[in-house]
């Protein structure tokens, strides 16, 4: 075999390597939200279920989280302070966000008036029409923020628990600071056990 064919060979097989990494990424998560994190002093710990939680006393305020929702109506998180509130950010383009929306729908319904609020915040969908859509068919009840363009992920700053991945999802403590992330998708069990600790809280 020449040098040139080597040469080309290992090409190939760098390309292959990186395509088949990119492909595990991509069935990970649906994409990235163009925002850093980590590094640094950071003050979260990640657990063995791949969630990063901050001890009461060190979370940092969640930022401004308001805007229009898919259905044309107002929203602002922070009006539901004193209560735990869970932050779900998807895309019905998302495979792994149709995974879970079973879940948050059930768990929502079940904790409805027991001092936790769901909030969706829908982004990279075209129209509201396909978010809306999304919500119908996995019977979701409580509200989304449509942020097409991922403008409210870039207002969580960098080394604190932010929104990394699509899907995403964020508990906000009855203080209005952000107490746990996952980068993934959750089931039913990693759900609860996100927000039920933080709803215990005094």
């Amino acid at each position: 075999m020449s040098a040139a064919s080597r040469s080309r060979t290992r090409s190939r097989a760098v390309l292959l390597a990186t395509v088949a990494a990119a492909a595990a990424l991509t069935l990970s998560a649906c994409g990235s939200g163009g925002v850093s994190g980590g590094g640094g002093n950071t003050n979260f710990v990640t657990g063995n279920n791949g969630i990063d939680t901050v001890k009461q006393g060190e979370r940092t305020d969640a930022p401004d989280l308001s805007g229009k929702t898919i259905d044309g109506k107002t929203l602002d998180v922070a009006d539901y302070k004193g209560q735990v509130v869970v932050v779900n950010i998807w895309g019905s383009w998302c495979g792994p966000c149709r995974a879970e929306a079973k879940y948050f729908a059930k768990v929502s319904k079940e904790y409805d008036g027991k001092g936790v609020q769901f909030v969706g915040i829908n982004t990279r969908d075209a129209s509201t029409s396909l978010a809306v859509a999304f919500e119908k068919d996995f019977q979701i009840t409580y509200p989304s923020l449509y942020d097409p363009t991922g403008k409210l992920m870039l207002r969580f700053k960098k080394g604190t628990l932010n929104p990394q991945l699509i899907p995403s999802t964020l508990v906000i403590d009855k203080d209005g600071k952000i107490a746990a992330r996952a980068l993934q998708a959750l089931g039913e069990e990693n759900l609860l056990s996100m927000f039920k600790p933080v709803l215990a809280e005094k």
